[in-house]
């Protein structure tokens, strides 16, 4: 039986793109859905082995509706993780002329993301909203009357008769979006050497210094954040978790040791997973920190209570 892959379709999307960078999704079925939940509720009840979703953006931060729902919904696991340059173009119906381009449709994301550009080139046209990167450049043809244009992702002329006005339009060259690939539950793979371990916490009381505590779980044991974002737990004010990428894998003594330290500190800790990074960077780890550290210190104490010579 055939594996099916779920993710934000349809053709075209920056969803694709990142999916079709999943060697083992070559030969699968690929299930376009419309939005983070529906894909993550293909995972949990069977329907696909897994899930593409996007998680965090260079230019505007983390995804809020995956946070979400990665820390409401149990049974899932990252495995994976991939990067997506930001590139959009400008796409219009046959014929159309940049000079005569006076309204555009877009993503409010995209459009944000290409402002300078189209009021540099097009300083009097207007913008309608679109629901999607896709269903931007697909209106030109369902509703030819709603614009003359449209921002759209990079090879969309493949996938609907339109012609490219202009390419990379963004603001941003650099601008990039990381998504990962969840699964359910299953064993956490080997150590890469370049690893990530992503965890949501919540914070034990609403006081001063409770999340410089938090925070000092990883600090006191040389482990680098690269994502920090707060999200409100939604059933009091004041209550929030903490969406926090580590550098390394749960197979490090140094992080093992930091997840025991904050399970004993938060009411709430979710393991999303460890994964390799997408960009193969290893983490510089110091002397003190490294695996043969913790080993020897436990060795230490087990020789101190076994009354071990000295």
């Amino acid at each position: 039986m055939t594996a099916t892959y779920s993710y934000l379709g349809p053709r075209g999307t920056f969803t694709e793109a990142a999916l079709k960078q999943v060697p083992d999704a070559a030969g699968a079925d690929w299930r376009s859905v419309n939005n983070v939940g529906e894909a993550l509720a293909d995972v949990v009840d069977g329907t696909s082995v897994a899930a593409m979703i996007a998680i965090e953006n260079s230019v505007d931060g983390g995804v809020s509706a995956t946070q979400d729902a990665l820390a409401t919904i149990p049974g899932l696991q990252i495995v994976g993780e991939y990067l997506v340059p930001v590139r959009f173009d400008l796409v219009a119906r046959p014929g159309t002329t940049l000079a005569g381009v006076a309204t555009i449709v877009a993503h409010p994301v995209a459009y944000a993301q290409s402002r300078r550009w189209l009021d540099a080139h097009l300083p009097s046209h207007g913008h309608v909203p679109s629901s999607s990167n896709v269903a931007a450049p697909a209106s030109l043809i369902e509703a030819p009357l709603v614009a003359d244009a449209a921002l759209a992702p990079p090879g969309i002329a493949d996938v609907y008769p339109l012609d490219v006005l202009a390419e990379d339009v963004g603001d941003n060259t650099d601008a990039v979006t990381r998504f990962v690939l969840v699964s359910g539950i299953r064993p956490v793979p080997p150590r890469t050497g370049a690893d990530k371990t992503s965890i949501i916490a919540e914070l034990p009381v609403d006081r001063a210094g409770a999340l410089l505590e938090m925070l000092e779980q990883f600090a006191t044991r040389g482990i680098n954040m690269s994502l920090l974002e707060s999200r409100p737990v939604g059933d009091a004010l004041g209550r929030y978790r903490f969406v926090i990428d580590l550098d390394g894998h749960v197979l490090d003594e140094r992080v093992a040791d930091a997840l025991l330290g904050l399970k004993r500190f938060s009411p709430n800790v979710v393991f999303l997973g460890s994964y390799p990074r997408a960009d193969g960077r290893g983490s510089s780890v110091e002397e003190r920190y490294r695996d043969e550290a913790f080993i020897e210190a436990r060795d230490w104490l087990r020789a101190l209570i076994a009354g071990e010579p000295r």
